[in-house]
């Protein structure tokens, strides 16, 4: 779910604060990447993944995407058994939620709208992460006994990760931007199949269409793997509870609303958070602050060039 809303306010990049991928550069690669370009610039360019009439870079540029998306994808994420028990294990996620949620946003936006290089490299990264996550489970968790083995590099987590993240991106824009033809929808499917490759997950297990998607993400919740474990519940205690940044602190209540809103109504449930008619009255204000209370500082940000780092040799 990439983020260039809220990157191109932190007028950041991966890996350097400037922007500029600083490691394993060929001598043909360093023309690209020696002057960090400005999130204006990277709108326009084509020399990555994706061009800039892609919808993965139309959702990605909307600050309502991650910011409104984002929370309900996290919760969805550990509301399978061995994603929350690696979340917990192993991310540190309760210590230093924001960096390392940022992190994981600028690797999602380089993808997006970085040069190729930049795109695998963070990629590479990505998957260098998930290599270190791999354990077993020391209690029951949902249908999941007592030892159940888990990696970050499993295709089948790899999978439903993604797919959460497809399923809120697309929920978050569509309710408060504005609803995807099913052209669309089938061109995001394909440019978010991009992105999971890059990360490592086989394309083997990737749906081959909108269609397929959206079958497995319902299967997934109609089965019984997905639910919402204590494990989880801790993750969301510190998702829905956890101080934004200073500059984002006017924007929780959308947060925190979209989030519950965006989730299944069972996983809502289950994670025991309430939705009332006045919440359902609220959300569409609240997500008018983010849409358009950020647009003057995010139009600033856009045109401010990261300052340049040195390149490795």
């Amino acid at each position: 779910m990439p983020l260039p809303g809220l990157e191109a306010a932190l007028a950041g990049g991966f890996l350097s604060p400037g922007g500029a991928y600083t490691g394993g550069v060929d001598a043909r690669d360093r023309a690209s990447v020696r002057m960090p370009r400005t999130h204006a610039e990277r709108l326009t360019a084509r020399d990555g993944y994706f061009s800039p009439e892609s919808v993965i870079r139309r959702l990605g540029n909307s600050p309502v995407t991650p910011f409104l998306g984002g929370g309900a994808a996290v919760l969805l994420q550990v509301a399978h058994p061995l994603v929350a028990c690696g979340v917990v294990e192993h991310s540190g996620y309760d210590g230093d939620l924001w960096r390392r949620l940022i992190g994981t946003l600028r690797a999602l936006y380089m993808i997006t709208f970085g040069a190729k290089t930049e795109a695998e490299q963070a990629g590479a990264v990505v998957r260098a992460v998930h290599a270190r996550v791999r354990g077993t489970t020391a209690t029951q968790l949902g249908t999941f006994p007592p030892g159940t083995p888990y990696s970050a590099s499993d295709p089948e987590l790899m999978l439903w990760v993604h797919a959460t993240l497809v399923h809120s991106s697309l929920a978050a824009y569509q309710q408060f931007v504005q609803p995807l033809t099913p052209v669309e929808l089938e061109q995001y499917h394909r440019e978010m199949n991009v992105v999971a490759e890059l990360f490592g997950t086989p394309t083997s297990v990737l749906p081959g269409c909108y269609r397929e998607f959206r079958e497995y993400f319902q299967a997934q919740l109609a089965g019984h793997a997905i639910t919402v474990t204590p494990l989880a519940h801790e993750v969301a205690s510190v998702i829905l509870a956890a101080p934004l940044p200073a500059p984002l602190r006017m924007l929780a209540p959308a947060h925190r609303l979209a989030t519950t809103r965006i989730l299944p109504a069972r996983l809502r449930n289950e994670y025991k958070l309430r939705w009332t008619p006045l919440h359902e009255l609220a959300l569409p204000l609240a997500a008018h602050t983010v849409r358009y209370g950020t647009r003057p500082i995010l139009a600033i940000a856009a045109r401010i060039r990261p300052p340049t780092r040195a390149l490795a040799a």
